[in-house]
């Protein structure tokens, strides 16, 4: 009976424990711009990160740059550098550090932080007084940037 209940607890306990889980935006390790390890353990799906890089409520990759291997984008950015063949100028670790952070590789960049939540200058305060305190959410989320990369890295030329 002991052993039943020891097994049963066990079951219990691993069943409970989620079998990966995700990378907070500020425990992400950035080496010179590069993020090696996966922010959630789980391959990216390739077919979503085209819905994160073309909806204007999620990333909306494409409002600064072209993606030929996207055509249904009416009006494709023409600010930010074409991604085709980007597979091939960027590692998986380095096109990840980028989409989660780019200031972190390039300083200059206006690419938006999709995987930050702090460290924001707030104007609003001095102008509204209405500026969020604290920590924001990141815009996607771990399993978003996952699928983008996924997309990026089938970019070859």
């Amino acid at each position: 009976m002991t052993r039943r209940l020891w097994l049963a607890s066990v079951v219990a306990c691993a069943a409970a424990t989620p079998a990966l889980s995700e990378l907070a935006p500020k425990d992400v390790a950035f080496v010179e711009g590069a993020v090696e390890t996966s922010l959630t353990g789980t391959p990216g799906n390739p077919e979503e990160g085209v819905k994160v890089m073309t909806t204007n409520a999620l990333g909306n990759c494409v409002a600064c740059h072209q993606v030929e291997a996207i055509a249904n984008v009416q009006f494709p950015g023409t600010i930010a550098p074409p991604l085709d063949g980007v597979a091939d100028r960027w590692t998986e670790a380095q096109l990840r550090g980028i989409v989660a952070n780019a200031k972190m590789t390039f300083e200059d960049s206006f690419m938006p932080a999709f995987y930050k939540t702090e460290g924001f200058i707030r104007p609003g305060n001095a102008y509204t007084g209405k500026a969020p305190d604290g920590d924001l959410p990141p815009i996607l989320t771990a399993q978003q940037i996952e699928d983008v990369v996924a997309f990026l890295m089938t970019l070859k030329e």
